[in-house]
């Protein structure tokens, strides 16, 4: 086989992507087209989207068997994609590389950051993009969604496959490589001749030779036909599934069809391929070596997983001591109460969360330091910052700032139920205020004072009893005042109801008092009045008495 180019697959795969999302001129329909060529060009249509919803579909099954390495899955290609933190994700995951950690925010600007991310990070892997851009990913473009899928494809799954032939010439031709160890796997399989990925596989026979191959004991190989095609594609795919650990990329109806979509069907085919290499890798190297290998992947995973975890728990910490330094609170006694809840909250469910991930953090660093020592490597040192001594200076600093935002909470709270029951007694007591203000107003403003001197003087005695009850009073005017001068100090958040009730007292004592003095004017007045009628009668009875005793004489 001859020797392709470096570039080969990405530039092919670069040239399906650009055909895939070449606009179809309306102007070709509408005038290049006939009645006739019509109906074949709607078919071309039909098939590609076809096509497309197949690789949809196997891609979605690809990414998510690499993302379950992480915990993470998707569940729509063209959607979960666009804000770039699963395409960051599965990037980590197939390079064993940390990328830059993605932008948080849900905005389109975050979105075509963090997608520009992981495009500029597969640049860096001289991976070719010329028709890519953040933007298509980010508005969900389908085809162009589907190319950079399968670019990766190629460049982390495809590309790294190398086959020596019977010559030692060397293929370097992904694509032709694959195929190669194909039909070298599947040689001497009657009725398998594997000449494409398309039709060559339809009826089965070929996936079940590949796994025959390698694993004679899972297939009869001798009992399969070609006209069962669809019983030869499931069988292959379960047991592929459920005894190789391949995930189920493609079904029986995606391969045994007319045009059996080729990217679909090689991305399925390079599964088996790193399977069985791997094995084979296991089988030759040994047991002991294919051990040590895998520590070394599982020790880095750890370190990366160690890095990953530390950052974010700095992070956390970092930003929790921001929150809960602020000793800002609010001015009620409500919203001191939710405040104290949520910090309640933070201490009783958030915090003991990032507390056992603290420890686990301890116990990740032990093991990576115990596989190390199993295989004579050095200690790991992380990176400055995220030793388990800094992260335990942090969570100090974090709980001196819970002691001081639970004190603060706490004494405020104090202050804001003081202000509380200061405010209820002053309610309490202008209500028995207001009440004596109105019912002495309205006795001082009855002027029933009598219509002779004991009356009135009776009058009079009533009211000094009146005024020694108000003066008596105005001990009493002065603790509302005095409530109400102590909220205004503390800040009670409700002051200007409190002001307005204390101005009314004030307003009302004010207008009793000027009643009681134009009461007190009034009932004077009538008394001298009074007492020169009674003088009056006096000197009436007096003169009439002399007249008398003069007759008497007289007579």
């Amino acid at each position: 086989m001859a020797n392709a180019s470096p570039d080969l697959d990405n530039a092919e795969a670069q040239r399906q992507l650009n055909n895939n999302n070449r606009p179809i001129s309306s102007g070709f329909w509408e005038t290049e087209c006939t009645s006739s060529k019509l109906f074949e060009c709607s078919r071309i249509k039909a098939l590609a989207d076809e096509r497309d919803a197949v690789q949809k579909k196997t891609f979605t099954k690809w990414v998510n068997s690499h993302l379950a390495r992480v915990s993470c899955r998707i569940s729509d290609l063209y959607n979960d994609l666009r804000d770039g933190y699963m395409l960051t994700r599965l990037l980590e995951v197939l390079s064993g590389e940390l990328l830059p950690r993605p932008t948080r925010g849900r905005m389109r600007i975050h979105c075509l950051e963090n997608v520009d991310k992981a495009l500029q990070f597969l640049k860096e892997q001289r991976v070719h993009l010329e028709n890519v851009g953040s933007h298509d990913i980010v508005d969900g473009n389908h085809r162009l969604t589907l190319g950079l899928i399968w670019t990766i494809i190629l460049r982390f799954q495809i590309q790294v496959i190398k086959i020596n032939t019977a010559d030692n010439r060397e293929t370097r031709s992904a694509k032709d490589a694959l195929l190669l160890w194909c039909q070298m796997k599947t040689a001497g399989y009657p009725e398998v001749n594997i000449q494409n990925f398309t039709t060559c596989w339809r009826d089965g026979l070929a996936f079940n030779a590949l796994i025959h191959r390698h694993r004679p004991d899972l297939i009869e190989f001798h009992k399969l036909t070609r006209s069962n095609a669809t019983h030869n594609l499931q069988q292959a795919f379960n047991v592929a599934e459920h005894h190789l650990g391949l995930t189920k990329l493609l079904d029986p109806e995606d391969v045994n069809t007319e045009n059996p979509d080729e990217k679909s069907i090689i991305t399925y085919v390079v599964s088996y391929y790193h399977y069985f290499s791997k094995m084979k890798a296991l089988i030759v190297e040994g047991k002991r070596v294919g051990k040590v290998l895998d520590n070394c992947i599982e020790t880095e995973t750890i370190i990366n997983r160690y890095d990953a975890l530390a950052s974010d728990l700095l992070d956390w910490i970092e930003k929790t001591i921001g929150i809960i330094s602020n000793q800002k609170f609010a001015n009620s006694l409500t919203g001191v109460q939710q405040q104290l809840q949520a910090f309640t909250t933070y201490c009783t469910i958030e915090k003991p969360i990032k507390f056992q991930e603290k420890g686990n953090l301890e116990v990740l660093l032990f093991t990576i330091q115990s596989k190390l020592r199993a295989n004579n490597q050095k200690p790991y040192v992380p990176q400055d910052g995220k030793l388990i001594s800094d992260i335990n200076k942090a969570w100090e600093r974090l709980e001196k700032a819970e002691h001081e935002r639970g004190v603060a909470l706490r004494k405020e709270l104090i202050r804001q139920e003081k202000l509380e029951l200061l405010a209820q007694r002053f309610d309490h007591k202008t209500t028995m205020r207001q009440a004596w203000l109105n019912e002495n107003q309205r006795l001082v403003s009855q002027d029933n004072f009598g219509y002779d001197l004991p009356a009135v003087e009776a009058a009079m005695k009533k009211h000094e009893a009146i005024e020694a009850d108000i003066a008596s009073y105005e001990e009493r005017i002065g603790v509302v005042m005095e409530l109400s001068s102590e909220m205004e100090k503390e800040g009670y958040y409700d002051i200007r109801r409190i002001l307005a009730r204390k101005e009314n007292i004030l307003g009302q004592w004010s207008l009793l008092k000027e009643l009681v003095a134009g009461r007190r004017t009034r009932l004077e007045k009538n008394l001298a009045l009074q007492k020169t009628f009674q003088d009056m009668v006096y000197m009436i009875d007096w003169m009439e008495d002399t007249q008398v005793l003069r007759g008497v004489i007289l007579f």
